[in-house]
């Protein structure tokens, strides 16, 4: 069976923004922009025909037809979810790595990763951000910015100085074999990741500081 589906980029923005009434709280959910959750939410208007919020001065209002279709796109994205949840990668350990939304996956190879490590079940979660490590959602993060994380060790991913890639991990499993295997992987990548004699950011105190 064919099933006739719009873009689920779309529906992830329409479910989020319907959600939240706010394109705003979407887009930091999403980890896109205000402007691309709009857009998401109004081709899929195009596509369907169908008005789905009303859009009035600083407010987001459902429309008749978006309250009714709100439940049934929640409780598929329910469906899915639980149904992810269900599968356990092959390896003795879970390792969970969120992505930052730009970084383009191939440039990590984690196919040969899992190849080189059979006793790490390697799962990734694209796009994800600081709010996911802090929730425990995943166990270490590639995050784009300056590295300014208290509490986390920060390891720079890319070559350069300012804004780039930073793999982070909160400093008390930072060090745990998972983790560190992952890293010395990112090492053996032409990805320009400071070798293990080169100086690595390490970074103290609380969360939010």
């Amino acid at each position: 069976m064919t099933y006739a589906l719009p873009p689920l980029n779309a529906l992830r923005a329409f479910e989020a923004a319907a959600r939240h009434l706010s394109f705003k709280l979407a887009a930091h959910e999403l980890h896109v922009t205000p402007a691309a959750v709009g857009q998401q939410v109004k081709a899929l208007e195009a596509r369907l025909g169908v008005r789905l919020f009303e859009r009035l001065h600083k407010q987001l209002i459902l429309t008749a037809a978006g309250q009714a279709y709100l439940p049934g796109v929640s409780e598929g994205f329910r469906h899915i979810a639980e149904a992810t949840s269900e599968l356990k990668p092959a390896g003795a350990v879970l390792l969970q790595l969120g992505v930052h939304g730009s970084l383009d996956l191939r440039r990590l190879d984690l196919a040969a990763f899992r190849g080189a490590h059979a006793e790490i079940g390697l799962r990734v979660l694209q796009p994800a951000g600081l709010h996911e490590l802090v929730e425990g959602k995943v166990d270490l993060l590639i995050a784009r910015g300056f590295g300014h994380h208290p509490g986390y060790r920060c390891d720079r991913v890319d070559a350069g100085s300012g804004l780039g890639d930073w793999l982070i991990a909160p400093e008390g499993t930072a060090d745990c074999p998972e983790i560190a295997s992952f890293r010395d992987w990112l090492r053996t990548l032409p990805v320009k990741f400071p070798r293990a004699n080169q100086r690595r950011p390490r970074l103290v105190g609380g969360v939010g500081s």
